[in-house]
């Protein structure tokens, strides 16, 4: 069984997953933990819950999800792992995060580069990779079919979904990754997004009415 915890990090209110089973082996997803008191916390859970991290895993590479790639990396000896397509988005962060305050941004290079169809494997379970570009070119959601979990990133939140207006963002691609992707699966999966509530497929596909309208 999967156990998944939030913490809302830095100032775009990101939500970093810690996601673990049974034999406590864990993963951490989009470590937005950039001010030394967010360190603190997802470390002290870890440490409290003595979680083994095996994994470090960005789904996309947009400042506000890596600010705390190089820490967790260097407390954890865990290689970064995000999807091919991320890694220009990834290197030009170095270039930018002083514009949003983020002066002492320290980046790091990705060292498993991802693709649809891979699996990130925790102990007993297992969370399948699936590509949804749109809100950035590799974006990547992570989906336990088991446990009827998915981690959406910033393409599908409570309400909405995600936006396509930066470098990179494609309307059209997000649309086609919502409907081919995300709302084929079953409607009791739990969406746990880059920011703001969980909700489940079933709500998102019946309320979520930007989601759901036609490609135009």
């Amino acid at each position: 069984m999967l156990y998944v915890q939030c913490f809302t990090f830095n100032a775009f209110a990101e939500n970093t997953y810690v996601v673990y089973d049974e034999t406590n082996t864990c993963v951490v997803v989009d470590p937005g933990c950039y001010e030394l008191h967010e360190q603190e916390e997802l470390s002290n859970f870890i440490q409290t819950r003595a979680l083994k991290v095996a994994h470090l895993v960005n789904t996309h590479a947009h400042i506000d999800h890596i600010l705390g790639n190089q820490y967790v990396r260097a407390t954890y000896g865990v290689p970064l792992a995000l999807h091919h397509q991320e890694v220009p988005i990834l290197r030009a962060a170095i270039e930018y995060a002083p514009i949003y305050g983020f002066t002492a941004y320290r980046p790091t290079e990705a060292e498993r580069l991802l693709t649809a169809g891979d699996v990130i494997q925790l102990g007993n379970t297992q969370l399948s990779i699936l590509h949804v570009p749109g809100h950035s070119p590799g974006h990547i959601a992570l989906y336990s079919q088991r446990d009827a979990l998915c981690l959406s990133g910033d393409v599908l939140f409570r309400g909405a979904i995600g936006r396509t207006d930066l470098p990179g963002g494609d309307r059209m691609l997000l649309l086609q990754s919502l409907h081919q992707q995300l709302f084929s699966l079953e409607n009791k999966v739990f969406i746990y997004p880059g920011h703001g509530p969980s909700t489940t497929i079933g709500v998102e596909k019946k309320d979520n009415f930007q989601a759901n309208a036609a490609s135009t």
